[in-house]
């Protein structure tokens, strides 16, 4: 999704354009979200700029972009641009802290049987 959004619209109130605008992009993602995955993908990411226009747009990471389009706004700009798009993920193994440490079951023992 590639979209410059106008906040300044004759009879439209600003702030309700910026809300409609965040819906949509909230919008994009979950339809995006609900497709398919292709085999051996764990999750569905997005790389994502937001700027004053396509030429001024800057990489953000996809949970802050609400934050940018509000710095934006809060600067007084009369539109911003955003682009998404949407690329495979895959989770990275989470290495252990330490050999000793195991999980617990619900009973309080140990996965090889001894209590913790």
């Amino acid at each position: 999704m590639k979209k410059t959004y106008q906040l300044n619209i004759e009879g439209k109130n600003r702030d309700r354009l910026l809300d409609a605008a965040k819906h949509d992009i909230r919008k994009y993602a979950k339809r995006e979200r609900a497709k398919a995955l292709p085999k051996g993908v764990d999750f569905w990411d997005f790389d994502c700029k937001a700027g004053a226009s396509d030429a001024t747009a800057a990489p953000v990471h996809f949970a802050e972009i609400m934050g940018a389009v509000d710095a934006l706004v809060k600067d007084g700009a009369d539109r911003f641009y955003v682009e998404i798009t949407s690329k495979p993920g895959h989770r990275a193994a989470r290495a252990d802290s330490a050999p000793e440490a195991q999980a617990l079951r619900d009973d309080g023992f140990a996965d090889d049987g001894e209590q913790a």
